[in-house]
């Protein structure tokens, strides 16, 4: 029983910005250590061209690892038709499509406007099998653009409504760190005014320092599925001072500390992210939670 989805994105978002390359065993072991730690939905990678981003040339062996654990829901990220082809192929449950809201910004990332872009996705959808798997449309850079600078809200308004016409589901993306808690509750209710339920998930970077406190903000606003990545790690290749995502043992920790249940156990939450550095232990890892431990007589959401 869970009152949020967290869906781990630290095998996809977290890997595609680190410095060093985290060997495709490795990638096996600490996703499996994920779903152990009670993670039900983790996004495993991306079908992007590996010599963009080569630490994804291995994404639908992953793929294909991920699937064999019971109770997970696989997700993977394709910028446009040919990766959403190979992820279904590979039996992604779950097909995440990054639609920015900055037109800088999407030229530099899928070398499309936004409007070509949520056309692209438009054409994913209408070549999916009716049994195929779950699409997502992701509006990133919503709450500000390091390349283009302030988004325009009714922006993000508009792509998301185009998308909510043939994804299953939306979700609004603070790319680059620049969004706030006031700002967040506006952006997320404008949207859901005009969308409604089809708007369900949240991914923030913790740039700033206001990962933790947008998502509570998120969470006042009704949004019950959150991304973040495991110590941190994570940033768009294609996006100038993106670094990392919300950290999931600090966003499972804040939760849980207010009777929110995750389902997901902190303790073997730690032992995933020791999993995560032995398979990389040159990359910097961050949290707060793992540093100072778990308060004395602390317990988990009931």
């Amino acid at each position: 029983m869970s009152d949020v989805l967290i869906c781990e994105v630290g095998p996809r978002d977290g890997l595609q910005n680190a410095k060093h390359l985290m060997p495709t065993a490795a990638k096996k072991r600490w996703i499996s250590a994920l779903a152990a730690a009670g993670l039900r939905e983790i996004e495993v990678g991306s079908f992007v061209p590996a010599k963009l981003i080569p630490a994804m040339a291995d994404t639908a062996e992953v793929v294909a690892h991920a699937r064999t654990l019971s109770g997970v829901k696989v997700v993977a990220l394709a910028p446009n038709l040919k990766g959403f082809e190979r992820a279904v192929a590979a039996g992604a449950h779950k097909i995440t499509f990054p639609v920015s809201a900055s037109r800088r910004h999407s030229e530099s990332n899928v070398r499309m406007s936004p409007g070509q872009m949520v056309e692209e996705v438009r054409r994913c959808a209408a070549s999916r099998d009716p049994h195929g798997p779950e699409i997502e449309g992701a509006v990133s850079t919503a709450f500000g653009c390091t390349m283009q600078g302030e988004v325009p809200e009714d922006d993000v308004v508009r792509i998301a409504a185009a998308l909510a016409e043939f994804c299953d589901c939306v979700a609004l993306a603070d790319t680059v760190g620049y969004a706030n808690p006031a700002q967040v509750r506006r952006v997320f209710r404008r949207v859901r005014d005009e969308i409604g339920d089809r708007l369900e998930g949240a991914h923030f970077h913790n740039t700033r320092g206001l990962g933790l406190a947008n998502a509570l903000a998120a969470w006042d606003e009704g949004v019950r599925a959150f991304d973040s990545s495991m110590a941190g790690l994570g940033g768009c290749p294609f996006a100038p001072g993106a670094s990392g995502n919300v950290i999931t043992e600090d966003l499972v920790f804040m939760f849980e500390s207010m009777g929110v249940r995750t389902g997901i156990d902190l303790e073997k939450l730690l032992a995933a992210r020791a999993t995560l550095i032995d398979g990389l232990p040159q990359e910097p890892v961050y949290g707060h939670t793992p540093l100072a431990g778990l308060p004395k007589g602390f317990r988990a959401a009931a």
